[in-house]
């Protein structure tokens, strides 16, 4: 009987630990959506520099919400993954508000 006792003191920290990683890891996925009631600036006009490189793609400048305004985000040269396309991030008007739709690589 004392091993039994002796194993469960041992496992309930551990398991303790596993959920707590498990809780903060999913926790910081996790992603909500913020609607914003007003509408985003027209986009700026940006000058865009030479590309750096051959594979080189610019991703386009946006605003981006702060909870109390918009600030501009420059855009910016990345290398392009083979096989894939820059989809540009946009905001979406919704019945609840303004939702910005991020960026994403597509093949």
């Amino acid at each position: 009987m004392k091993l039994i006792s002796e194993m469960k003191a041992v496992n309930i920290p551990v398991l303790l630990a596993l959920v707590l990683g498990a809780t903060l890891l999913t926790g910081g996925c996790a992603r909500r959506t913020v609607y914003v009631r007003v509408a985003p600036p027209p986009a700026k006009q940006e000058i865009i520099p030479p590309r750096p490189a051959p594979k080189a793609v610019w991703i386009p400048g946006h605003w981006k919400w702060t909870g109390s305004g918009y600030k501009w985000v420059p855009g910016h040269w990345v290398l392009k993954p083979a096989g894939k396309a820059w989809v540009p991030g946009h905001w979406k008007k919704t019945g609840h508000g303004w939702v910005w739709i991020p960026g994403h690589w597509r093949r």
